[in-house]
């Protein structure tokens, strides 16, 4: 895996990447990772394309300092006032995905994509993601993954919804406790004391969940403002749950936003729990949602099937949300599938087109304790055959959508929707904890 990780950091660009921008003008190039002024170039441009403020030095130090595992490129516009800042962005990196049964697959993780105003519409974003998904598969990531902050933009290069995240508010007043009473006990701790337990734990749990991946590098000094660009880390309280033994099993983070008319009133926003054990899990939920003066508990990134929801007695009192958050984009048919575990044995045929040319073909998938893929060139007698676009692949990967819903959706043709859904469900629902 590092191997991998590091030949696809290194690589040089894509020549159609790089000789399509060429021929509108433009000039595509990696920020090197020793290049601090192009590294801070490009952060303007990223912080531009979200809609962020001009980065201070703060910002400028910490970025250049937390953020050397990135790919990044940047595509200048060498007539421009501002040459030197790139007019589009894109960064990537090697990480590790979840999969159903807790094996893990190396993945190419997309983000900081953008592309300024003054050159929309130029094919600019569809040369740079389609010049890096073919590096990354060249070099053999079998799989792509992103978090969006626009959801209509990534389906024409593969991508698909395979994890939905949820948004919860919960009014507190309007609802007690049902779950279990956890046996451990709750304590106050350092913010730095909360990153280096949620790191540990995270380590530990992430292979437990489909769709998680290997957290991102500065992620936990964001999350617990634990870096000197942190804004308003002051505001954040962190408490973690210890069993009766003694073990750290779980942290939660969150902050205080107080009501000015009702000071009883007051709304706390969670902004992670970590819980490596059940009982963690319930002992920093009935935590949470017991504090002092406040009426509302707010928290996002969580799962479509959260425990919770089993733990409160007036469901209604909560509001909850759902968003496509993590997309996923298969490169490589056989071993993303062979990587994966399956709870039936069965072999079904999958005739799948990719626009891209990265992943179409034909492929018998034997599902079971031991998969196996192979490339075929005719679907032998007998077997049920599926045909999709790789989207719709990407989409059923973890188990998050039915292929009996894509099919009664218009998006696959199946011989047997009912035997495909059966093969590629999951006992454990998708999640990402976090966005990247």
């Amino acid at each position: 895996m590092s191997s991998l990780v590091d030949q696809f950091h290194s690589a040089a660009l894509d020549e159609r990447l790089a000789s399509t921008l060429a021929a509108r003008g433009l000039r595509a190039a990696r920020v090197g990772d020793d290049d601090r002024e192009g590294t801070h170039r490009w952060q303007d441009a990223v912080a531009r394309g979200f809609l962020g403020g001009e980065p201070t030095e703060a910002q400028y130090t910490e970025s250049f300092a937390r953020n050397g595992y990135r790919r990044k490129v940047g595509v200048y516009d060498e007539g421009g006032v501002q040459a030197d800042v790139p007019v589009a962005t894109f960064a990537s990196w090697g990480t590790e995905l979840t999969l159903p049964g807790g094996s893990a697959i190396p993945m190419c993780a997309v983000s900081a994509v953008t592309v300024a105003p003054t050159h929309r519409r130029r094919g600019i974003l569809s040369a740079l993601m389609q010049g890096e998904l073919r590096t990354a598969a060249s070099l053999g990531f079998p799989l792509a993954g992103l978090t969006v902050s626009e959801s209509g933009i990534y389906g024409r290069f593969g991508f698909a919804p395979a994890v939905t995240a949820t948004s919860w508010e919960i009014a507190t007043r309007r609802t007690g406790w049902i779950g279990p009473v956890a046996p451990g006990r709750i304590d106050y701790i350092t913010r730095e004391q909360g990153r280096d337990a949620a790191t540990d734990l995270y380590e530990r749990i992430r292979r437990d969940t489909p769709g998680e991946i290997t957290m991102p590098g500065g992620h936990w000094d964001r999350t617990f403002g634990t870096r000197s660009d942190a804004e308003k880390a002051d505001k954040l309280r962190v408490v973690q749950y210890r069993s009766p033994e003694g073990a750290v099993e779980g942290v939660a983070i969150y902050s205080i936003s107080e009501d000015d008319d009702d000071w009883a009133a007051s709304t706390a926003t969670v902004s992670r729990v970590v819980a490596g054990t059940d009982a963690a899990y319930a002992g920093l939920w009935r935590f949470l949602l017991s504090l002092d003066l406040v009426g509302t508990v707010r928290a996002s990134e969580l799962s479509v099937d959260e425990p919770l929801w089993w733990m409160i007695d007036n469901k209604r009192a909560a509001r909850i949300t759902n968003r496509d958050h993590h997309y996923l984009r298969v490169l490589d048919v056989p071993a993303t599938l062979a990587a994966r575990s399956y709870d039936v044995e069965d072999v079904i045929a999958l005739e799948v087109t990719d626009a891209l040319r990265l992943a179409d073909g034909t492929f018998v998938l034997s599902a079971g304790e031991a998969p196996g893929v192979e490339i075929v060139d005719e679907v032998p007698l007998g077997v049920p055959l599926v045909r999709l676009g790789v989207e719709e692949l990407s989409a059923m990967l973890l188990g998050g959508v039915s292929a009996v819903t894509l099919a009664r959706a218009g998006r696959i043709e199946a011989d047997d929707p009912h035997r495909v859904a059966r093969v590629f469900s999951a006992t454990t629902t998708p999640q990402l904890s976090f966005g990247y």
